[in-house]
């Protein structure tokens, strides 16, 4: 029987999602690209994955953004407001720790969420991710084809073939079945700008900063095994466990996965208090302010300061950006993520010209170390050292920045190869638009 559906609200947004069984242990798939939770339970194969996870955890099943059951409206969305609905979804399903399971562009989000809110993540279950992304002209054919092609048997049996060979050798039925679930599960609109970010999109900057102990699963002879194995390397600690089949997709067709997941779940454990996190990080900064103030005189320029700085404050508030550190006439905040952290910059530089005042901006998204409260690292200096960089009026952001807002509609323009003081090597910046 399908178990009841209910909606979690995120950014304006309906998000599907079920709760399954009474483990101890809360456990929240994230699926691949498609999911539709009635279709689902009515196909031949899903239940029997769910069943078996539900008999071993508390299993939060949800559809993403943009797929399945949960609202489709609106633009596309970007990897960090995905996260916040797997939060909106936890919260809603009164889960405050939990093991994060991920497959194939679902590991994104997983990643994504375990690094930002380590105290909420038990542990880490990736299938299949995926770390270095694809480039070059194939990419954009491919995805070409899936926007024209997508939703027709002739297209839907092509993919089925890439992602599952073993499904699609086992006759018609199981094309069919598998070209319906596609098509209830992801608009061809949707099902294009999805796989677009995912192809966009580079954990590696990212990967570091996990400390929830990992699980990395792979299917030895599939296309992405050795991006799972190289994901493996990149975050401390990662266990990574062969599993039966040789083909892309399709979790469910190992069966032992329950197995393997209840295994290490029961033989780790999350720290407590994490010493480190995954941020973003916004440093502002007026331009020529020591010569304004000079011409404005102590009094004037404090009462230009103080409208600054409750203008900056209001946007702060208005992008939930959380304000670290005031020193003079700059600004540290942090966000949980990077885009809303570009359009509170871009909000902060337009709002104080309104009072005739020139503002540069940095952005930059890494690993930060927690000392009473407060971050400290080498993510925060290349924060500020990228903030130094920028002219008046811009918002200057590191390549970590740009790729994980693939999908944003924020447009970039490449400033080239810079050192910044005291960080060890080069770095990418560009400008964001």
């Amino acid at each position: 029987m399908q178990p009841e559906i209910r909606y979690a609200r995120s950014s304006g947004a309906a998000i599907a999602y079920q709760v399954v069984g009474h483990g101890e242990t809360d456990l929240v798939f994230v699926p691949d690209f498609g999911s539709n939770l009635v279709y689902a339970w009515q196909s031949p194969y899903w239940p029997d994955f769910y069943e078996d996870l539900a008999r071993r955890f508390r299993l939060i099943l949800f559809d993403k953004r943009g797929t399945g059951i949960s609202d489709r409206h609106g633009e596309f969305a970007t990897l960090e407001t995905r996260m916040e609905d797997l939060g909106a979804v936890l919260d809603a399903a009164d889960s405050t720790q939990a093991v994060v399971l991920g497959a194939e562009d679902g590991c994104d989000m997983a990643v994504l969420y375990a690094a930002t809110y380590p105290e909420r993540t038990k542990a880490l279950v990736l299938f299949h991710p995926i770390a270095i992304p694809d480039s070059g002209d194939d990419v954009d054919e491919d995805l070409r084809r899936l926007r024209e092609g997508w939703g027709t048997q002739e297209y839907m049996d092509e993919l089925l073939q890439f992602a599952s060979p073993t499904l699609y050798a086992r006759g018609e039925q199981d094309r069919l079945w598998f070209a319906n679930w596609e098509r209830v599960s992801l608009s061809p609109a949707f099902a294009y700008a999805l796989n677009r970010a995912h192809s966009e999109t580079d954990l590696r900057p990212v990967l570091p900063a996990v400390r929830a102990p990992t699980l990395v699963l792979y299917r030895h002879g599939s296309p992405t095994e050795a991006q799972a194995l190289e994901v493996a390397t990149r975050i401390d600690g990662a266990r990574a466990v062969r599993i039966s089949g040789s083909d892309y997709g399709f979790i469910f067709e190992s069966p032992e996965i329950g197995d393997e997941v209840e295994r290490f779940v029961a033989g780790e454990a999350a720290a407590v208090v994490p010493d480190s996190v995954l941020a973003t990080l916004l440093f502002t900064d007026i331009v020529g302010s020591t010569e304004r103030a000079a011409e404005l005189g102590d009094r004037s320029w404090r009462e230009l300061l103080g409208r600054h700085h409750s203008l900056v404050r209001r946007e702060l508030a208005r992008f939930r950006g959380e304000e670290k550190d005031t020193a003079g006439d700059g600004f540290f905040a942090t966000f949980d993520g990077p885009a809303r952290a570009i359009r509170c910059a871009q909000a902060v530089v337009e709002s104080v010209g309104g009072i005739g005042l020139e503002l540069r901006a940095g952005v930059h998204t890494g690993e930060c170390e927690v000392h009473d409260g407060k971050l400290a690292g080498i993510a925060v200096s290349v924060g500020a050292r990228v903030a130094a960089l920028a002219g008046g009026g811009e918002v200057l952001v590191t390549s970590t920045v740009r790729d994980l807002v693939s999908g944003s509609g924020i447009e970039f323009e490449e400033r080239g190869e810079r050192e910044l003081k005291g960080v060890p090597g080069s770095w990418n910046v560009f400008a964001a638009r």
